[in-house]
């Protein structure tokens, strides 16, 4: 090896330790803050609190979802019955309910938007359905609310030529089941963010 090389070898080498140092450090600050809020995590799916009190899912079993009011015969209707059958799987996940605790309080509208129209027939060839949900949580025990929210999706479905009425139909029906899915999902996700955090 030249003394050239061995000049250049010892540079890089000595280059490369502050750096080496520099992550040591970064990695131990980021375990040490891992460490330190352990404690303010709590598992979603897990049977045990943390803190020693309820844990989420057994909080979740004790949420009764109360009857959607839609006018009968209406789009709503079916989507209502939906949204609170995925509810009720969700909150419990297939278990019994637990002693209520809470009661959920869900009304939905919805729309329906052209968005790509044909323009030499004039026919919608693309459309869109909106599904909001406004619910509201109440603890039982003090008649409260203690929750108050919104959520809202959009979900894009084709219509077929005008001769296909049924395809139109399932077409839409399948972008209501998507939306209902949705909505029970953000409102689960609402729910068990509110007994984790308590806001």
């Amino acid at each position: 090896m030249s003394w050239h090389e061995a000049g250049v070898r010892t540079s890089l080498q000595a280059a490369a330790r502050p750096r080496r140092a520099g992550t040591a450090l970064r990695l131990t600050a980021a375990l040490g803050l891992a460490v330190l809020t352990a404690g303010c995590f709590q598992p979603l799916y897990g049977e045990r609190s943390v803190g020693g009190g309820p844990s989420v899912v057994t909080a979740m079993r004790g949420v009764d979802v109360a009857h959607i009011d839609a006018p009968n015969g209406s789009p709503e209707a079916r989507l209502a019955v939906e949204v609170r059958d995925q509810l009720l799987f969700g909150l419990t996940g297939g278990a019994a309910a637990g002693p209520q605790t809470h009661r959920l309080r869900i009304r939905l509208t919805s729309s329906n938007a052209a968005v790509i129209v044909d323009p030499v027939t004039g026919r919608t060839d693309v459309g869109n359905y909106r599904l909001t949900a406004t619910y509201d949580l109440v603890d039982i025990s003090i008649s409260k609310q203690v929750l108050q929210a919104s959520t809202t999706t959009q979900v894009s479905f084709d219509i077929p030529g005008q001769q296909q009425r049924f395809a139109r139909q399932r077409g839409q029906r399948d972008a209501e089941n998507r939306a209902a899915k949705v909505i029970a999902e953000d409102i689960r996700a609402r729910v068990a963010a509110f007994f984790i955090s308590g806001t």
